[in-house]
């Protein structure tokens, strides 16, 4: 009796685990065919070019799944569409270093990672990009053209760069002679200046004693006046 109490209980309890099991397995798949769902259809607004509409479906389907490899290597596609290379970087980056990843996959991403910084005018991150795809994969002649135009582009930066710094340079030379010009011309102004006011209180000096000699002569002049008036103011005695 014991036995068949205990036997039922095990059935029931059998069947209790199996209905859970079960429900799990349908709540994962309806949640599948969600994501998958989200997935074409953003697939479908990306081929149309709605390149927003498609980054919002693929963001749909990363909240049903966050590890959805789909979703997450096509979102970083449509961030690309839609210039927004910086977002795109980061999304393929985060693809490229997941380990769970096939290394066909992984390759695949750092390509992807390579053109986007290339976008961005990083070129020497988007060549070491492109080497680790080809790391992975060694046979992708794309990659291995894209690597050779960012080496071309980096280098063509650099020369623009020495050309810039070359022009920078004479500017400041130029600018720096320009300076020392203006600075002489500003000593030579104020010398003259300086010269013009020693020569003006040199003038000033002569005319002061000019003055002088003149007053002292009007004064030897009328003293000399006042003496001969006084001489033919006296009158001689005369004599008887």
């Amino acid at each position: 009796m014991k036995k068949e109490v205990h036997g039922s209980r095990f059935t029931v309890h059998g069947w209790a685990s199996t209905l859970l099991i079960t429900l799990l397995l349908l709540t994962s798949n309806v949640f599948a065919q969600s994501e998958r769902k989200l997935v074409r259809e953003g697939n479908k607004l990306y081929m149309e070019k709605k390149f927003t509409d498609a980054e919002v479906n693929y963001k749909k389907s990363l909240n049903v799944n966050k590890e959805s490899p789909p979703a997450k290597f096509n979102l970083g596609d449509a961030y690309y569409k839609q210039d927004k290379y910086e977002d795109a970087a980061s999304q393929f980056n985060m693809i490229a270093t997941d380990k769970n990843l096939s290394k066909q996959q992984q390759s695949q991403a750092y390509h992807n990672l390579g053109n986007s910084l290339l976008k961005a005018k990083k070129y020497d991150e988007s060549i070491n990009s492109y080497k680790n795809a080809l790391k992975l994969n060694p046979k992708d002649n794309d990659t291995r053209y894209n690597l050779a135009y960012a080496q071309a582009m980096l280098q063509q930066q650099q020369q623009k760069q020495q050309q810039q710094n070359k022009n920078d340079q004479k500017k400041d030379q130029k600018k720096e002679q320009q300076q020392k010009q203006d600075q002489k011309k500003d000593q030579q102004k104020n010398d003259e200046q300086k010269q013009a006011q020693q020569q003006k209180q040199k003038i000033s000096k002569e005319d002061a004693e000019k003055m002088l000699q003149a007053l002292n002569n009007d004064e030897k002049n009328a003293q000399k006046k006042l003496a001969r008036k006084q001489a033919t103011r006296i009158q001689i005695d005369k004599q008887w």
